[in-house]
């Protein structure tokens, strides 16, 4: 009535990551996100703290990937507040995920970048500071 399976299964075998080397990639995806989401800041509204903080990121990703981020076209949309606070709520949010992931590293220079770019947002979005 039933055929056999005759193939093997895709999930059976293959080579496992370890946890350090999942937290590493989950680690290097926020940040390059989180650049991303800066990089189109600075086009919206330019400032010498986001540029300073693209490239310390940038460099950071560098770092934990062995190479240089791929880097999205930032769009030219127009700068309406409400598109920059949508900006700066995204980047509070991959801040937040990249802290918490630096955090179960145990990555200390990982969590004061993650936790300076979510202070940063977090004033920029009018947040009060909880410290």
């Amino acid at each position: 009535m039933y055929e056999p399976i005759r193939t093997k299964s895709v999930h059976a075998h293959g080579p496992h990551r370890s946890r350090q080397e999942e937290l590493d990639i989950r680690f290097a995806g926020h940040l390059t996100a989180l650049l991303t989401v800066t990089d189109e800041l600075r086009v919206l509204d330019p400032s010498p703290a986001l540029d300073a903080a693209a490239r310390r990121l940038s460099e950071r990703v560098e770092r934990q990937g062995g190479g240089a981020p791929l880097r999205a076209a930032p769009t030219r949309a127009s700068a309406t507040p409400e598109r920059v606070a949508a900006l700066h709520q995204r980047a509070h949010t991959l801040a937040g995920q990249a802290l918490v992931v630096a955090t179960q590293r145990g990555d200390a220079p990982g969590v004061a970048l993650a936790a300076e770019r979510l202070h940063a947002h977090a004033r920029a979005l009018g947040i009060p500071d909880a410290a």
